[in-house]
């Protein structure tokens, strides 16, 4: 029997990435929707749920009102304690779904290439191996959130403490992007020319030479995280 894995995604060129493989190889159908014109509410019950980044912040929903619903999703799916995934503005929308509070950051953008600290959970989990030596996380944000009162904190880092939480067996949510593939920097840099172009400090340059020497390590690293998160809470 055929699952479906509905991962919402808010502007193209954030795509599942580096997950796509393991998520597939486990047995799920991937569906894409678009929050600015599809229906939504296959994603309240579909067999894994995935909130993508964008660049916006949730506590921008009056602007953006179908972040509200995305909001209700995760919280009807934590309630049944229905398998999620969260990336960046994802990871933002299970926080929300939570009472945590969801805010801009005080540290300024944290755009490219920059090791994770694992937690003592951290070490234990099946991000671990995202914070092995040699290994370099992808970042793109400049908001933030406080943790859930019921999340686990596994990894930090020393401008943004909360960037990887789980919530028991169920949801895995990341602030970070281990999901970028390496192949896929280039629509990044279009994409956010914008906002490269205006932060002090970071060019497309130097994003893309980093991505050719930690890009191919990080999609490794990633795959392995995900295939041991279905493996481990039977999600397969």
């Amino acid at each position: 029997m055929t699952k479906t894995c509905i991962a919402i995604r808010h502007v193209h060129f954030e795509g599942l990435g580096t997950f796509t493989q393991p998520i597939c190889e486990a047995g799920y159908q991937i569906q894409y929707l678009d929050p600015t014109r599809d229906d939504l509410e296959p994603a309240k019950d579909a067999a894994l749920t995935v909130f993508l980044g964008g660049p916006i912040g949730v506590y921008g929903d009056a602007d953006y009102p179908f972040l509200k619903q995305e909001i209700d999703i995760a919280v009807c799916r934590l309630k049944k304690k229905q398998p999620m995934l969260g990336i960046c503005l994802g990871a933002q929308i299970i926080a929300r779904a939570c009472g945590a509070k969801v805010y801009a950051g005080n540290n300024g953008k944290e755009i490219g290439w920059k090791a994770i600290a694992l937690t003592d959970a951290g070490k234990k989990s099946v991000i671990a191996p995202l914070g092995e030596q040699g290994a370099q996380m992808f970042h793109w944000h400049g908001d933030t959130f406080d943790l859930p009162p019921n999340a686990t904190l596994l990894a930090s880092t020393d401008s943004y403490p909360n960037q990887i939480f789980s919530i028991e067996d169920h949801v895995l949510a990341f602030q970070c992007h281990p999901e970028l593939n390496p192949v896929d920097i280039e629509q990044w840099l279009v994409g956010h020319a914008f906002e490269i172009a205006k932060t002090q400090g970071i060019n497309a340059f130097n994003i893309r030479k980093e991505t050719e020497t930690f890009g191919g390590i990080l999609l490794q690293k990633a795959q392995q995280s995900i295939k041991s998160w279905l493996i481990q809470h039977n999600f397969l």
